[in-house]
């Protein structure tokens, strides 16, 4: 890829919500990020009513992230398509599976917000709510914005019988930055209507994690951003980022 991984800095941080930990559970989103001949991140918020949702999500951003990271970019679409077919047989056959068929999958459901980017060229693919954003400049961005269904609590997932139908893309060129993140973190990146970006949320994220050297300490901040009482009592959900500079 023209982007020499020298020149990629990726920052990714998940946080259980305060739903969760008031129940002493764990934080149900994953991400995963890899860079071969393409750079590939993922993130996956496994649903809270499936028993196996965190599984789920993570077999979707592990293969996701394995299989797209050297496939051809000039059928990128193809290959998610056949990727996220992949991850779906994988756990028809999962121990916990005990159909050990597609009626089965529904155990392990989770949403997926996805990029492979190559030479400056890059493609979002998207079920369900989450969101993804490529930066150009202050004001130029590109967006895949959540999709829910009829009610705004119901969302999509790619354990569905229906996720082809429901999985989205969306191209994009020259980015400076990408952010992946789940919903918990929506209403903080977004204006209501998700028609603009909130630039008091991702301006002093850009700022900060692309001007400091140490990336455990980035990691760290970027960790207790999401897990401030005031994030936490805006929105209860899990929370998961993942920042990406590639220019």
């Amino acid at each position: 890829m023209k982007n020499k991984p020298s020149d990629i800095k990726i920052i990714g941080a998940s946080v259980a919500g305060l739903f969760h930990t008031s129940q002493k559970q764990p934080c149900q989103d994953y991400f995963c990020y890899k860079i071969g001949r393409n750079l590939v991140a993922v993130v996956s918020d496994g649903a809270g009513s499936a028993k196996y949702g965190k599984i789920g999500a993570r077999f979707l951003c592990d293969t996701l992230c394995d299989i797209l990271q050297n496939a051809p970019f000039s059928s990128i679409e193809e290959e998610v398509i056949k990727a996220v077919k992949a991850v779906r047989q994988r756990l028809e056959l999962h121990r916990f599976n005990k159909s050990k068929d597609d009626n089965g999958l529904s155990l392990f459901a989770a949403t997926l917000v996805g990029v492979v980017y190559h030479k400056n060229n890059g493609v979002f693919f998207h079920i369900g709510d989450g969101a993804a954003l490529s930066l150009h400049s202050d004001d130029d961005f590109c967006a895949s914005r959540p999709e829910n269904g009829t009610f705004s609590c119901e969302t999509f997932f790619f354990t569905q019988q229906a996720w082809r139908e429901n999985l989205r893309f969306t191209s994009f060129s020259k980015a400076k930055h990408i952010l992946l993140m789940s919903d918990g973190l929506t209403s903080f990146a977004f204006s209501p209507d998700f028609k603009d970006i909130e630039h008091k949320f991702i301006g002093p994220i850009n700022a900060f994690l692309s001007q400091e050297p140490s990336l455990s300490k980035a990691r760290k901040a970027l960790q207790n951003t999401l897990n401030t009482p005031k994030a936490q009592k805006l929105n209860p959900d899990d929370k998961t980022l993942v920042w990406i500079k590639v220019s």
